[in-house]
């Protein structure tokens, strides 16, 4: 059975614009399980970005719980939550937020600097080896404005995973690369999993999506659909690429 590492029971997110009540997530449940590489679909507007945003602590639901290795994170305070997400969880974004006037290398230490838990040497082999493991070791000393798109995100990548975190949020990774790049962003996101990352990603793309094993499909903030699936390999993405589609198409994507 599988273990619940997050789970949110009657989330709502909801703001005030010109008098009027707008609603984004409607008492929405969800659970994320350990291990999973769990895939956010919806329409756009349908409230994926919020969602993941809620569930991370980024963003304060306005009602409901989301629960998180016994504590439900809505009530916790801003320095808690601070500390949570720099302990426990990794966030990708399509706007990759690298330092720039940090090198690839220190744009992934940083953040491993400030876990007191863990020596500066140790961050320096881990920095090391994910430069290597990501396929950036060989210019680490560059600043992100001489890197590509593709290689300024893998950096991303490495960042966010230098704490091992127990979660890792992804919010449209691979919205602004090329299709080289995509490739690659999600290979690496695959290897990720395969070695036991817990992986929340949100996208539009069904491309991306076939390298879950569970896709959750939202519409007016709520769930309304989710698709478990086999471990991705790639001599199964035809036949699996035909299930994620019929399913989506069914959900009237």
């Amino acid at each position: 059975m599988k273990k619940t590492i997050l789970s949110a029971k009657g989330l709502c997110k909801s703001f005030a614009h010109n008098g009027v009540q707008n609603h984004i997530l409607t008492n929405l449940d969800i659970e994320i399980y350990e291990g999973d590489f769990t895939i956010v679909m919806g329409a756009s507007g349908s409230g994926k970005s919020t969602l993941l945003y809620a569930l991370s602590g980024m963003d304060k639901a306005t009602g409901g719980s989301v629960n998180y290795d016994g504590k439900d994170i809505v009530k916790l305070s801003e320095k808690k939550l601070a500390a949570l997400r720099h302990s426990d969880f990794g966030f990708i974004f399509q706007q990759i937020h690298l330092v720039s006037n940090l090198n690839l290398f220190e744009n992934i230490a940083v953040p491993g600097y400030l876990n007191k838990s863990v020596s500066a040497d140790e961050v320096n082999k881990r920095t090391d080896e994910l430069l290597e493991k990501m396929g950036i070791s060989n210019i680490k000393t560059q600043l992100p404005s001489q890197c590509s798109g593709g290689e300024q995100q893998r950096c991303a990548i490495a960042r966010a995973v230098i704490n091992n975190p127990k979660l890792l949020f992804a919010d449209e990774p691979t919205g602004a690369l090329n299709r080289k790049n995509t490739t690659e962003v999600l290979n690496l996101l695959t290897d990720l999993n395969v070695g036991g990352q817990s992986i929340l990603m949100v996208t539009h793309d069904s491309r991306a999506a076939l390298r879950g094993n569970r896709i959750i499909y939202i519409a007016d903030g709520a769930v309304i659909g989710r698709l478990d699936l086999a471990p991705y390999s790639p001599e199964n993405e035809k036949s699996r690429e035909a299930q994620v589609n019929a399913w989506l198409n069914s959900m009237e994507w």
